[in-house]
């Protein structure tokens, strides 16, 4: 059983690392064709330019911004929210200083499309094993609870005004934009599929722990048979 488990925490961590390096590396992909961003990612790129901090930075600024608005909300962070923070910052400095700017629209166009399919993928695979939700998708459940507002109407005001500001601060918007903010919803639940674990591999809280079922036992007396004569 302790080995079941083993196993089973060993495979959750890699899907938990590999997706949040593989989102890292999407979004420097995007940012390398050069053809719109991701809401968020136009929002760092924007404070990156009028800091002077690099967009990994920026990434991890914003980010940890984002999570102090966790604490009016009353939302718990898990190591995957942490480790969201943390890495995906990192992963976009480094991926960003070993890819070069492609010039032909022959490859940047592929490469936009691979991009957003990789972050569908990188979604999957650190959300399932279920170690907590990135920042910016706990303030959306946070607004969610708090306001009574549907998820659908709370996310789309948060994207609105952070590519607004984003837009505002000089962050690239175009077709990649448009494609992902029409795609990667499906793509995330495409893949969320695809990575699911198993609900043995997970812990159970106490109460999520399935009962025995108790066994009536019978109330009216048990007549003994008469001997035989």
């Amino acid at each position: 059983m302790s080995a079941h488990r083993g196993s089973g925490l060993t495979r959750r961590l890699v899907q938990l690392y590999g997706g949040v390096v593989l989102y890292g590396v999407s979004s420097a992909l995007q940012l390398r064709a050069g053809l719109g961003l991701a809401p968020w990612d136009v929002l760092n790129q924007g404070i990156s330019r009028h800091t002077g901090m690099s967009i990994g930075t920026a990434t991890i600024v914003v980010g940890a911004a984002v999570l102090l608005l966790w604490i009016p909300l009353r939302q718990r962070p898990g190591l995957g929210t942490l480790s969201n923070v943390l890495l995906i910052g990192l992963v976009i400095d480094a991926t960003l200083s070993l890819t070069p700017a492609p010039t032909s629209l022959w490859v940047r166009i592929p490469l936009l499309l691979f991009s957003i399919v990789l972050c569908g993928v990188a979604t999957g695979l650190y959300i399932s094993p279920r170690f907590g939700t990135g920042p910016r998708d706990g303030l959306m459940t946070g607004l969610h609870r708090r306001t009574g507002r549907s998820v659908r109407l709370v996310r789309t005001c948060i994207e609105v005004v952070v590519l607004a500001t984003g837009f505002a601060l000089g962050g690239s918007v175009g077709v990649g934009t448009v494609l992902y903010a029409v795609g990667i919803g499906p793509l995330a639940q495409f893949f969320l599929r695809v990575f699911a674990l198993p609900e043995k591999g997970l812990p159970q809280a106490p109460e999520e722990r399935p009962k025995v079922p108790e066994v009536a036992l019978p109330t009216t007396p048990v007549r003994e048979c008469p001997d035989p004569v």
